[in-house]
């Protein structure tokens, strides 16, 4: 996901007995049974593709009103007093997972817009004009910078965040084709989130198996890298077949004589983020060293003023409003002026994020809702007892249900918290080693949170991009990719499903209790 040292015992922790109240019935009865504590997170998906898939309409807003008229609605299905289920609500929204996620946007939007400012993109168009790298070769290399970026600081979603507002603006006026672009993008996240240490889906994926995360990371490695093996060339093809925007004229030959290589000086602000997440630092800090040394670039060289970072815009009127003029960060208006606020790019960095906040906390609420109502264990016990037949069998089975869960709750960690306590129930069973459990758990888990429309990897994007309109005058509404356009090419994603299909099926890969032991669990 879009953080990492989450504590997997603070949210979502659910093994088979802890969505019930103790005597094995649900914490919350709906009239209906079990199933119907699902209600608001299918009413929410419904609504996603009719809004997404069938109208086009790409709207956080929208769908943030869906999920919170499937929650409302949902709650006229309780027996008995609606105090539990409203309580349940809060008790989702206050979930460690969904605020960590949050805390991280916040921070990666930070760092990404401040190095936006500083002219990143304008770098990256002059490298790209100076070497050659045109359209079809430029989707193909953000997959490769993305995913080393998403390994190295373990945020698959602070990485689609940076690159939709520094590398996706370069790429279609280049002339590759948007969806192309994002899709790249959100690959390149998948193999990072899937891979890094430091990732939160790594970490849980690895502690819910009784797995330590240096055995998992190195076994995990040969499934990831078939994928991307297939997927670079995949989007070379794709690209040459899907024609870019053709961006002519004076937006291209400005933004093209306003390249400049000292914006290049930001790859240093990304090194400091990857190498301080990499020595273990909360990836907190680590964006927080990121924006530190942006900041200092762009004031040293000249890329920026204090006042793009950071403005406080005064009424002449204000007390201390005038006598304080003389300060970088404060500008006095003149009187009547409608301007006053605060602005900057820090400011910027997180604004776009607030509505896609408070969508994810709903749509956590409803997955533990689902959870305390019982459709969760319901699902899965039925699944586990019928189809888990044999090894192989089992292991279908856990690609399959982590992937439906994955698909339910969009949020990749804390849907891998959800089901991490049956995957190790199932793998137990038959002896299923700790390290091939965590790494079924966790490709299903990186690879389908940046899939669906209404995933939050995908989200996430869309939201940036929605910003880049009022970043590049060039770039126009029409621009923005649809979030459904971008489902068949997430390559690495569908790729990374199938290498795990393919090894269930084949026995690729797999590994016995007996056969491997793993090193003392790292708990983080």
């Amino acid at each position: 996901m879009g953080t990492n040292d989450t504590d997997p015992d603070g949210g979502f922790d659910v093994g088979p007995d802890d969505g019930d109240d103790g005597n094995g019935e649900p914490a919350l009865e709906f009239y209906g049974g079990r199933g119907m504590s699902a209600f608001p997170l299918a009413f929410f998906i419904v609504w996603a593709i009719l809004q997404t898939a069938l109208w086009r309409i790409a709207d956080t807003t929208g769908l943030t009103v869906g999920m919170l008229i499937g929650l409302i609605v949902g709650m006229f299905f309780v027996k008995g007093s609606w105090t539990g289920y409203a309580n349940t609500i809060f008790e989702g929204m206050t979930q460690p997972v969904a605020v960590t996620a949050v805390v991280a946007w916040m921070w990666a939007g930070m760092f990404a817009e401040t190095m936006q400012t500083g002219g990143f993109v304008d770098g990256l168009v002059w490298l790209a004009d100076a070497v050659g790298v045109g359209a079809v070769m430029f989707p193909a290399l953000s997959f490769v910078l993305a995913a080393l970026l998403a390994t190295g600081i373990g945020t698959g979603y602070g990485t689609v965040i940076a690159f939709v507002v520094l590398f996706f603006p370069a790429g279609v006026l280049l002339g590759a084709n948007p969806v192309i672009m994002f899709a790249a993008i959100l690959s390149g996240a998948i193999f990072g989130d899937n891979l890094a240490p430091v990732s939160d889906t790594t970490i849980v994926s690895a502690v819910t198996q009784d797995s330590d995360i240096g055995g998992v990371v190195a076994t995990r490695f040969k499934y990831a890298l078939i994928a991307a093996v297939i997927a670079f060339p995949a989007y070379i093809v794709a690209s040459s077949m899907m024609p870019g925007l053709g961006i002519e004229g004076d937006a291209r030959e400005i933004f093209l004589e306003a390249a400049d290589p000292v914006g290049l000086i930001h790859l240093l602000s990304m090194g400091i983020v990857i190498g301080a997440a990499v020595s273990g630092r909360h990836i907190v800090e680590a964006i927080s060293w990121g924006i530190v040394a942006a900041v200092a670039f762009n004031l040293a060289f000249g890329l920026a003023a204090i006042q793009d970072i950071l403005v406080f815009r005064a009424p002449a009127d204000g007390p201390l409003a005038e006598p304080l003029s003389f300060l970088p960060f404060l500008e006095v208006l003149e009187p009547g002026s409608d301007a006053v606020g605060v602005g900057g790019s820090l400011l910027e960095g997180i604004a776009g994020f607030f509505e896609l906040a408070i969508l994810i906390l709903f749509i956590i609420a409803g997955a533990q809702i689902m959870i305390r109502g019982g459709a969760f264990d319901a699902i899965l016990s039925f699944t586990f007892d019928r189809l888990a037949t044999n090894v192989r069998n089992a292991e279908l089975t856990m690609v399959g249900s982590s992937a439906f869960i994955n698909a339910i709750i969009t949020i990749n960690t804390a849907a891998e918290i959800a089901i991490g306590p049956y995957i190790s129930k199932l793998g137990e069973r038959f002896n299923i080693n700790g390290y091939r459990r965590a790494n079924i758990l966790d490709a299903n888990t990186a690879a389908l949170g940046y899939i669906f429309p209404w995933s939050g990897g995908v989200l996430v994007g869309f939201e940036a991009m929605q910003g880049l309109p009022d970043e590049y005058g060039w770039f126009e509404q029409g621009m923005i990719v649809n979030p459904v356009e971008v489902v068949p090419f997430v390559f690495q994603g569908w790729l990374l499903v199938a290498v795990f299909v393919v090894a269930a099926i084949t026995g690729f890969g797999r590994e016995y209790v007996i056969d491997r032991e793993s090193d003392e669990v790292a708990r983080i």
